[in-house]
């Protein structure tokens, strides 16, 4: 077997790489080209999209069921009761 052989999920997550460094070339390019109005309003933008994505990866957890009282109940435990992970495990 030769080891040079990529998976094809190997090579799609390459092209996504080769991709997502294209872009951001093509956008540094283009970043050095606009005026300080026009920058700003790609900061605006990016700032939006970030957000954007920020939101949709909120709503992904509060779909998970449960998931907010685990965390209120994690919340209102007492630091007393946690132990030390060092104590749990002597080999980590």
């Amino acid at each position: 077997m030769n080891t040079t052989d990529n998976s094809p999920i190997e090579d799609q997550e390459s092209a996504v790489l080769v991709s997502v460094t294209e872009l951001q070339s093509q956008l540094n390019d283009f970043i050095k080209q606009l005026s300080p109005e026009r920058l700003q309003v790609l900061a605006d933008f990016a700032s939006y999209l970030a957000n954007l994505e920020s939101e949709v990866a909120t709503q992904e957890l509060l779909a998970i069921p449960g998931l907010l009282e685990r965390i209120k109940q994690n919340q209102a435990t007492p630091k007393t009761e946690y132990t030390n992970w060092r104590n749990l495990r002597s080999d980590v």
